[in-house]
């Protein structure tokens, strides 16, 4: 009576860690994924500055504007993040690309593009992403970008300005702030676009373009 064998219970010991990972993969499947929301680049007509080549850079950022999040900040400088949302990319790269979709949309500078395209340029911008959050007690978005104009061929800057928005927010959620930073981003961005191509640029020599100095008259001998 006492030989009985409990072998047939090794493979159900066998099975029990595979159940619990497969419960604990479906608990950490289940939730949703967050929502992705886009930048857009807006049209208008601005004159200027045609024939120039111009390389836009992706905007330096620090960490938390880095990334896909979108943020919340409060007066006393806070950082949170609104759940359940983020920006279809990261975020300088996503702006670097709208703004050159806005000179390609808005302006007459079509030599515009990235630096890792190899296209030969006149002048670079180079920028930093300062703000770009919803503001909180307010419920403003606010958006802030400093841009240089450099000159490729030297690396002079040329000039720099700081360009700020900030647009009313209906409510504290992902719709809404990814709607109102949208706006205020569009509203910087044709104010960039206007700047650039109203200054005065520098263009890069072609070659065979260096002048001649007329030849000096021998004196008769």
């Amino acid at each position: 009576m006492f030989l009985l064998s409990f072998e047939p219970l090794r493979p159900f010991r066998r099975l029990v860690p595979v159940v619990l990972l497969a419960a604990l993969a479906g608990a950490c499947s289940s939730g949703s994924a967050p929502t992705s929301y886009d930048l857009s680049a807006p049209t208008s007509r601005i004159r200027g500055a045609a024939g120039v080549q111009v390389l836009v850079n992706e905007p330096a950022a620090l960490q938390t504007l880095s990334s896909q999040q979108i943020l919340v900040k409060d007066a006393s400088g806070t950082v949170s993040f609104l759940g359940g949302a983020q920006w279809a990319d990261n975020l300088p790269r996503l702006i670097q690309t709208r703004l050159i979709n806005t000179f390609e949309n808005s302006s007459q500078l079509r030599g515009v593009s990235r630096p890792s395209s190899g296209a030969v340029a006149d002048v670079q911008l180079v920028s930093e992403l300062r703000s770009f959050e919803i503001a909180t007690p307010s419920n403003e978005a606010v958006v802030e970008i400093s841009v240089k104009i450099v000159s490729d061929q030297n690396g002079r800057i040329v000039n720099g300005r700081i360009f700020r928005a900030r647009t009313p927010v209906a409510a504290l959620d992902a719709p809404n702030a990814a709607r109102g930073l949208d706006e205020t981003l569009s509203t910087v961005m044709l104010d960039i676009v206007r700047w650039v191509s109203g200054s005065s640029l520098p263009r890069r020599e072609e070659p065979g373009d260096v002048s001649q100095a007329p030849a000096k008259e021998q004196a008769p001998t």
